[in-house]
């Protein structure tokens, strides 16, 4: 598998991933973090919310988000951060749809600056952010080896 390096993009480069959020996915979710909010696992409290139903966590959705970025970057780059805004709510059986897009090349960090977006199945962002990814230097020998 060819390790992937900042020199391979453009400003553009785009990815995309999608996924329907289940009731399993949510609990799921809910146990592995300890997140147990109860507008997210329960359906009595969150009726009495302003989401009027259970929602999906924002982390949650930001994971669907970094598949896409995983599928644009990888293998090759590490994370450095992740800014994300979490503008509207992901409610059960919710598709949505995250794209990630190359803005920024900075060829002295070896780090690319991409804007990740999820939208639900209605168009609405649900979630806005910027990712940098850091690409470790390889020598010219190893890049020929692959």
């Amino acid at each position: 598998m060819k390790v992937k390096q900042i020199e391979d993009f453009k400003i553009g480069d785009k990815e995309h991933f999608s996924k329907t959020i289940s009731e399993s996915d949510v609990y799921l979710y809910a146990g592995i973090t300890g997140d147990l909010a109860p507008h997210h696992v329960n359906a009595d409290y969150a009726q009495g919310t302003r989401f009027g139903e259970r929602i999906a966590h924002g982390l949650l959705i930001a994971g669907v988000m970094s598949s896409a970025l995983t599928k644009l970057v990888a293998p090759g780059a590490v994370t450095l951060s992740h800014e994300v805004f979490f503008l509207a709510p992901v409610y059960f059986g919710d598709t949505v749809y995250a794209e990630v897009e190359v803005r920024e090349i900075d060829l002295n960090r070896r780090a690319l600056i991409i804007r990740t977006v999820v939208r639900n199945q209605k168009g609405v962002m649900v979630l806005d952010g910027t990712a940098v990814e850091k690409f470790p230097k390889i020598s010219r020998e190893e890049r020929d080896a692959q």
